[in-house]
């Protein structure tokens, strides 16, 4: 029978956050231009696959600040998650199935 953990409430809001950003992220990252400076477009077709970049206006100041606003939050929420106390109570040879469930804890409920 599979263990069931009785993970902290912080630790599941922490996880849940970083969910939260790790997706907020991802979707602007895709909203904006694939170069942060301007740049030429480019065709590379003598690779083993094709590539192509159209030109790149470059990303804003607040684009900027949005997106390393972003990656600080997730790093916190990192560090929180993977240095809670929680961690100090699973065995070692469990901690990354302990781990593993709380990454889908939300999917579980």
């Amino acid at each position: 029978m599979a263990t069931t953990y009785d993970f902290p409430s912080d630790l599941l809001a922490g996880q849940e956050e970083l969910h939260q950003v790790r997706a907020e992220l991802s979707a602007l990252l895709k909203r904006l231009p694939w170069s942060v400076e301007p740049l030429d477009g480019f065709s590379d077709t003598a690779g083993w696959r094709k590539v192509e970049r159209p030109a790149s206006p470059g990303w804003t100041p607040d684009e900027q600040a949005e997106v390393e606003k972003l990656r600080q939050r997730e790093h916190e929420l990192v560090v929180f998650v993977t240095g809670h106390r929680f961690w100090a109570e699973v065995a070692g040879e469990e901690r990354v199935d302990a781990r593993m469930r709380l990454k889908h804890a939300r999917e579980d409920s």
